[in-house]
């Protein structure tokens, strides 16, 4: 895009609250059931049917609002959003509107050109409606799912501060990660428990009238989000250089043709008739409850970053990639306070390192992340146990991986493991000693190549003396008789 333009961007994301049951009745969640198996007259909207509100699902939406700096209400209200759409049943969905339960908040984001604030308007709670399932039967028939209606969720409505595809993106990739940290949303974004609405205009640059914008519905990943907004950018753009005129209207992201489309015409909050839902009174949360929820928020990704950096000696790669997922985190928390209860300083900061390097090239590999149930290999107190081997000299790293794998095999514990198979590393200095001159005495060539200056070949004794003792010997002492030995190069 030419500087002459600006984009002004706000995003609308809709997070599914981790809850069991519905909103408003006790009907499952679970994702993946069959079509219309988890529903009654409260989310099918039959009459006589009345709404109670899930108080998880306010504790969470609460917990959310205090997370992203919010001001949480002691009183908010819900309301009616009224519009006809095949997947509502009862002609509206009950949502928030004057009175949200959260406002005023914030998210920092970190960008290449330094750290932006981008302003919060408000987080509300509402149903979610069914889904229109399209092409079934005969190919061109469309069926309604209820399983989806009803269910929980926060709509986090950002301020127009956003100015490029690049700052949506880390913007939604933040506040998933603060959503997950804080067990409010799962962060699936395959099965829609975290999607986004982007609402995109562009002015000239330098101007502080907003233009008029459009929307694009219900993108369900990062990449489309970007680029969404990056064709939707310079489609408003070419409009208006061709002389025409943005029209406010909701469009809708094409995968396979990677362009937005149009749906309809935008609607404007009247279009929708809100007024209080006169089957629930307002919604009243103590301050103390308030107070409590906010006591008891887990640390916050960025806060374990910087822990991790300053107690830890960890990169910020390293931080980064444990922090990836919550439950990532979590064991590697487990691993590293195990690990480092009796250690400090340096000595903390490499063992620290070490846990780290092992747990990303060793462990994760064998995770497979889904939502909040990833599953680890062996559990953190097993692989304690395993690297408290290593620290302690009893195993070298080599060793560690083959003991990891006979623990994954098996189940048992790296000290038996390590015991029952003569694991324990060599240290007697005899024993080195004689292994290491076996290997000199055995290659001449490599010995005068060695003396000649090309050092790279002290690994190739190395490997001759770790193979004669199945891997067993000390590699520090290794390294340090064969250096004796073969003498200055």
């Amino acid at each position: 895009m030419v500087s002459s333009y600006e984009a002004v961007i706000g995003l609308e994301v809709h997070a599914q609250l981790h809850t069991k049951s519905k909103l408003f009745c006790g009907c499952a969640t679970a994702y993946g059931a069959p079509p219309n198996a988890h529903v009654c007259p409260v989310c099918l909207g039959l009459p006589g049917a009345l709404p109670v509100p899930n108080a998880e699902a306010i504790a969470l939406a609460v917990r959310a609002g205090l997370a992203l700096g919010c001001d949480v209400a002691t009183s908010s209200r819900f309301a009616r959003k009224n519009y006809f759409y095949p997947d509502l049943a009862k002609g509206y969905q009950i949502s928030q509107f004057e009175l949200p339960l959260n406002a005023r908040g914030a998210l920092e984001v970190e960008l290449p050109s330094g750290t932006k604030r981008i302003g919060i308007t408000r987080i509300h709670v509402e149903e979610d409606a069914a889904k229109n399932l399209h092409g079934v039967g005969a190919g061109t028939d469309t069926l309604v799912d209820f399983n989806r209606a009803g269910t929980p969720l926060i709509e986090i409505v950002s301020e127009p501060d956003l100015r490029s595809a690049e700052e949506a993106e880390a913007y939604l990739r933040k506040l998933r990660d603060i959503l997950m940290f804080t067990g409010v949303n799962d962060g699936n974004l395959e099965e829609g428990s975290f999607r986004c609405d982007a609402n995109v205009s562009i002015r000239p640059a330098g101007d502080e009238t907003l233009g008029t914008r459009t929307e694009i519905k219900n993108v369900n990943s990062f990449r489309f989000v970007r680029m969404a907004i990056e064709h939707e950018i310079a489609r408003q753009q070419a409009v208006v250089e061709a002389g025409g005129e943005v029209v406010q209207e909701t469009r809708t992201w094409s995968e396979s043709h990677h362009k937005t489309r149009s749906m309809r015409t935008k609607e404007d909050a009247h279009d929708y008739r809100y007024f209080p839902d006169p089957d629930l009174p307002p919604l009243v949360v103590a301050q103390a409850r308030i107070d409590a929820i906010g006591a008891a928020l887990p640390e916050l990704p960025d806060a374990k970053r910087t822990r991790w950096r300053a107690e830890l000696g960890l990169t910020e790669y390293d931080a980064q990639v444990l922090s990836a997922h919550p439950a990532v985190a979590r064991y590697f928390d487990e691993v590293a306070s195990a690990l480092c209860a009796q250690a400090g300083g340096a000595a903390r900061d490499e063992v620290g390192k070490r846990a780290a390097n092992f747990v990303q090239a060793e462990i994760l590999g064998h995770v497979e992340q889904a939502g909040l149930d990833a599953r680890f290999p062996v559990p953190a107190a097993a692989l304690a146990e395993l690297l408290r081997l290593v620290e302690r000299d009893v195993i070298n790293g080599k060793i560690a991986k083959r003991v990891l794998s006979e623990m994954i095999e098996s189940g048992e514990g790296a000290e038996a493991i390590v015991e029952r198979e003569g694991l324990a590393q060599v240290t007697d200095a005899g024993a080195i000693e004689a292994a290491v001159r076996a290997a000199i005495d055995a290659h001449p060539a490599q010995v005068a190549q060695y003396r000649a200056g090309k050092t790279a070949v002290l690994g190739f004794f190395v490997g001759q003396v770790m193979k004669a003792t199945r891997g067993a010997a000390n590699p520090k002492q290794v390294n340090a008789l064969l250096r004796e030995l073969l003498g200055e190069p």
